[in-house]
């Protein structure tokens, strides 16, 4: 199973980010458990000074963005 966590503070991008990621699990059909870290300081723990950001098992993938399901399929896989 693959943790995905979405760190950021609920803003429109990351929302989509958290839509986007779910789409792109579900896409590849696999087992996985949706984070969202909204507290800044254990967002900054990951050593993200900007949101949006996606950590796949605990390590930090993209910063800053928030890429489309397609991207994150790839980073899943």
């Amino acid at each position: 199973m693959k943790t995905i966590q979405i760190l950021g503070t609920s803003c429109p991008k990351c929302r989509k980010l958290a839509d986007n990621a779910e789409a792109a699990a579900k896409a590849l059909g696999i087992e996985y458990e949706l984070v969202k870290v909204t507290e800044i300081n254990e967002i900054m723990k990951f050593g993200v000074m900007l949101t949006p950001a996606l950590a796949v098992d605990g390590v930090v993938k993209v910063v800053g963005k928030a890429p489309d399901a397609d991207t994150i399929k790839k980073l899943l896989a």
